[in-house]
């Protein structure tokens, strides 16, 4: 029986995703920014490929093919639910900033993107390559890992502040999202670090509900992404949002407590889909 390391996965994945991170702020101009803003994203992803391959457990390696390959085992009302749901944030989140002074237009889609990609190309680009890579190596070894000690309930809140403290570096990187909304003020960058947390349980939901399936939680995290940046929400709209995010999870969590809260998949996650 393989032996998940998420301690291991962590620590080194967090070392070299900030080491390359570190030289895209030291150095925030030119190739050197582009070559570590892009190794730092893609860390997740290439650590987990290189921990599940380098394994001795067939089990483990199947595990991660089905999960990204086997598409035809999703399950396609989960992830329209989810969508729905987000919808549903979005447009909660814009009626209650008017209750604060926010605006209708809110609603409108937005022309171009907030923020650059900081050199790796395209904004959407940039989405694009983070839904993935960052999904591969979440939900390709790194939520497996803490999931196989715990219930998907207290993964989500770990995960939740792990994958929230990874973000840090970004918030210094010129032509990141992050930096651009630290720039506009502070406030905003502690909002996004606390909003990632109750996100994650709703991609847990997700992810779970459909055979802990890879491509389910890239589906769902591109969509965010692109809604994020699509609809013009304000800054302030969307700490209004993190508490109907916080909300939307709660209700979740409530309604698929089974989920959640069962301890059969501890230990042996690897045995077969529990949704």
């Amino acid at each position: 029986m393989y032996t998940y390391k998420p301690k291991k996965f962590y620590l080194t994945t967090f070392a070299f995703t900030w080491a390359f991170w570190l030289f895209a702020i030291l150095f925030n101009k030119g190739l050197t920014c582009v070559i570590g803003m892009g190794l730092g994203l893609i860390a997740p992803s290439v650590i987990a490929i290189i921990t599940v391959f380098t394994s001795k457990s067939q089990a483990l390696k199947n595990d991660f093919k089905r999960k990204i390959f086997n598409f035809y085992k999703l399950k396609p009302k989960y992830i329209i639910m989810a969508v729905l749901i987000f919808v549903g944030i979005v447009a909660a989140s814009i009626l209650l900033s008017t209750l604060f002074g926010g605006s209708l237009n809110q609603f409108a889609f937005t022309e171009g993107f907030s923020f650059t990609g900081a050199g790796i190309g395209s904004a959407f680009l940039t989405i694009l390559l983070a839904s993935v890579l960052e999904e591969v190596g979440w939900r390709g070894y790194g939520e497996d890992s803490i999931a196989q000690y715990n219930s998907w309930f207290k993964e989500s809140i770990i995960f939740g502040f792990v994958w929230s403290l990874w973000h840090l570096p970004l918030f210094f990187i010129p032509g990141t999202y992050q930096f651009e909304i630290r720039e506009l003020n502070p406030v905003y960058m502690v909002n996004f670090m606390i909003s990632v947390i109750p996100l994650g349980f709703l991609t847990t939901w997700v992810y779970v509900k459909n055979g802990r399936s890879m491509l389910s939680s890239i589906i769902f995290h591109l969509f965010v992404n692109f809604m994020q940046e699509k609809i013009a929400m304000t800054p302030d709209t969307k700490c209004v949002e993190t508490f109907v995010v916080t909300i939307a999870a709660v209700i979740i969590v409530i309604l698929e407590k089974d989920m959640f809260f069962e301890k059969r998949h501890i230990g042996n996650i690897l045995e077969g889909d529990r949704a």
